[in-house]
């Protein structure tokens, strides 16, 4: 019995094998793809860019150093470039956050650390400044807070000009079309 199985399968595979021999290319096609240019080593370094993925997640400020939300989408043209950014606003861990779009160009990102009011003043109480060091109207903290940040890929924050909370609550709903 076994070796009626063993010769089936061995008739079959010839079979099978002789069909796939006898297809061959089409002899009517002979133009060639271009040949893709080569990858330069300035276009594999891309030193100075951001990876959107760290984009994403990002703290939101307004100028006096208030928590606004987190960046939760990049909106793009067809062509690539970065035309609004949906911020989530509102909410405790997620739960009750709205989000809403406003224009990139309305968005500075920083890559000090905030301000704190530990930073600022050496002791350890961890809150936020409600104004920013005299003279700055950034967000970005004073150079002795903490130095700049290490990482060339990502900033440390963003913050939205002439925003505050109640402002963004206000703003109409961003929502996606489906």
């Amino acid at each position: 019995m076994f070796k009626k199985y063993m010769t089936a399968g061995i008739v079959g595979s010839a079979l099978l094998a002789t069909a796939a021999f006898a297809q061959s290319p089409s002899a009517t096609t002979t133009t060639t793809a271009p040949a893709a240019a080569p990858v330069t080593a300035s276009d594999t370094t891309f030193n100075g860019n951001w990876r959107t993925s760290k984009v994403v997640g990002l703290s939101v400020y307004n100028e006096a150093n208030e928590s606004l939300g987190s960046i939760n989408d990049l909106l793009t043209d067809k062509q690539g470039n970065i035309k609004a950014v949906v911020i989530g606003v509102g909410g405790f861990l997620g739960v009750g956050e709205r989000l809403i779009a406003v224009p990139y160009d309305k968005i500075k990102f920083v890559n000090e650390p905030v301000a704190t009011m530990a930073s600022a003043t050496g002791g350890s109480s961890g809150m936020k400044s409600t104004s920013p060091p005299s003279g700055m109207t950034t967000g970005a903290a004073p150079a002795a807070a903490a130095p700049a940040k290490a990482n060339p890929w990502y900033p440390d924050h963003a913050v939205l000009g002439g925003a505050s909370k109640d402002q963004l609550k206000a703003m109409p709903e961003f929502k996606y079309a489906m």
